[in-house]
């Protein structure tokens, strides 16, 4: 139980946030080049995906009505505990690795092994969710220029039904635009995170000016009377109750649960911290700043798309080209597509940014093979675990359906939020002097809600979901006891430690 509980100590993590480990060059290797901005927009581009553009009609219509912009503030505000939260810990343990490093100085190693195992999960199947979605979007608008993409190379060859619980083939070879854009977002990231901040920086404004189009076009169609329908002929900002959950006060709760996960990505930025150039103060600017630009963004757009469309007709895919069309401005549909697919790319250079600097920190700790830890020695960048990462990402969004993916996603990233918040309480109360650059404010209150939003949000996820990642912690358990448990650097330092003394 001692060695399943060992935590790295304070001086531990600030030898390597200080890159002072002489011992080892793999940390000192790692380029500080990201600024605030870069860390904002990191943020900004995996939060401002798809989901703006499709969670924002489906919550109106079915939850909240006009008053989904609450639903997008409330869920701002449930996000903001585990964001205060992650920002704290960002400032004070700035060291790659997110929640994985985070529980290891905390909690232990085991808990430790167990966010990095699942946090292996939320990134790879994110970023073939963010690829499968990419190519969806990409055909479309090829097919709004003429060009027509052979179905049997743009979709999925396999098929699940969640209901039946079986496979299907679908006639399909491959889905080759998606493995396309995850080798090309992994061969950017292993050139450099310089490049990749650039590249995605673009993106990241190309996107938010496509948005703002919109919001700047369409505003002069707003009209409270398009909030008049058949459920609400009054034409009540707040829709009168139809049952819980279903408008009225309790919709705009149940509607703040459905756009919450609009809002998760955020806490990718923490595991660029030892690329930062001052990480003590642009952590916690990057994680909070994107909340806030996301959260503004999002409620302008529901806002606007409420009143330029009554709400109930807005329960489709593409909730953003019914309000297009409703306000006279068609010709922005082929603009608002290639904002989602340059927002979808954004978000798939985080995730895949994310993920292999997890991998890479769990290595350089002895619990995974050592040789995924290796950095180029002139390019500086985590390319042994890049380029395992782009592999494995690249074969999934090849031949999976987009639904089987999802939900996994979630219920990976709401467990590490949990941690996360948890992990700050603990540190506060064993280590209530350890210099803390950036203090989440009233955090009696903000981690114990971080806790509870995460843990309440994954008890409404499907069982089939909990399954999945029960069957994939007790693979990563057999992993770590008969690996990572023996090869343990802090397991090293205590024996060689000991034969000292």
């Amino acid at each position: 139980m001692t060695t399943i509980l060992r935590r790295k100590s304070a001086v531990d993590l600030f030898d390597e946030a200080a890159e002072g480990d002489c011992a080892d060059t793999e940390v000192r290797s790692m380029r500080r080049t990201l600024s605030a901005t870069d860390l904002t927009l990191l943020g900004v581009g995996v939060v401002i995906g798809a989901g703006i553009f499709v969670a924002t009609g489906h919550a109106a219509a079915e939850y909240a009505g006009p008053a989904v912009v609450l639903s997008f503030l409330f869920g701002a505000v449930a996000c903001a505990f585990a964001g205060l939260c992650y920002a704290e810990m960002a400032a004070t343990v700035p060291i790659s690795g997110s929640t994985y490093t985070y529980a290891y100085a905390t909690l232990g190693e085991l808990v430790a092994w167990i966010i990095g195992w699942d946090l292996i999960l939320e990134y790879v199947m994110g970023g073939t969710a963010v690829a499968i979605g990419w190519s969806g979007y990409v055909v479309s608008l090829a097919r709004d220029f003429g060009l027509d993409l052979p179905a049997r190379f743009s979709v999925a060859p396999l098929a699940y039904d969640a209901v039946s619980h079986t496979w299907a083939l679908t006639g399909a070879v491959v889905n080759v635009p998606a493995m396309v854009v995850v080798i090309f977002s992994s061969s950017l990231l292993v050139a450099g995170i310089r490049e990749t901040a650039r590249f995605n920086n673009v993106i990241v404004v190309v996107k938010l000016i496509v948005i703002g189009l919109f919001i700047l076009c369409a505003a002069p169609a707003i009209s409270t009377a398009h909030w008049v329908t058949p459920v609400d002929p009054a034409g009540t900002f707040i829709p009168p109750n139809a049952g819980t959950g279903i408008y009225g006060w309790s919709g705009v709760a149940r509607g703040a649960a459905v756009v919450f996960f609009a809002f998760i990505g955020f806490d990718v930025v923490s595991a660029a911290a030892q690329e930062a150039k001052n990480p003590t103060r642009d952590m916690p600017i990057g994680i909070l700043g994107s909340l806030v630009i996301c959260t503004v963004v999002y409620v302008a757009v529901g806002f606007v798309l409420t009143g330029i469309v009554p709400f109930d007709r807005l329960n489709v895919p593409d909730p953003i080209a019914v309000g297009i069309a409703a306000a006279g401005i068609g010709w922005l549909g082929p603009l608002i597509k290639l904002g989602i697919v340059f927002g979808l790319t954004s978000g798939l250079l985080a995730v895949l940014l994310a993920q292999p600097r997890v991998f890479r920190a769990m290595a350089h700790d002895g619990l995974l093979p050592r040789g995924a830890a290796k950095i180029h020695p002139k390019l500086r960048t985590p390319y042994v675990a890049t380029i395992l990462t782009g592999l494995v990402v690249a074969v999934l969004a090849a031949l999976l359906p987009i639904g089987f993916v999802v939900e996994l996603v979630s219920i990976g990233t709401l467990f590490a939020f949990a941690v996360v918040c948890l992990g700050v309480l603990v540190l506060r109360i064993t280590q209530p002097n350890l210099h803390r650059p950036f203090r989440a404010p009233a955090i009696w209150l903000v981690a114990p809600a971080g806790v509870g939003t995460s843990l309440l949000l994954m008890l409404g996820l499907p069982l089939d979901t909990w399954i999945r990642l029960a069957v994939w912690l007790v693979i990563g358990l057999l992993i770590y006891f008969s690996y990572g448990a023996r090869r343990s650097r802090l397991l090293m330092r205590s024996s060689v430690g000991q034969l000292q003394g």
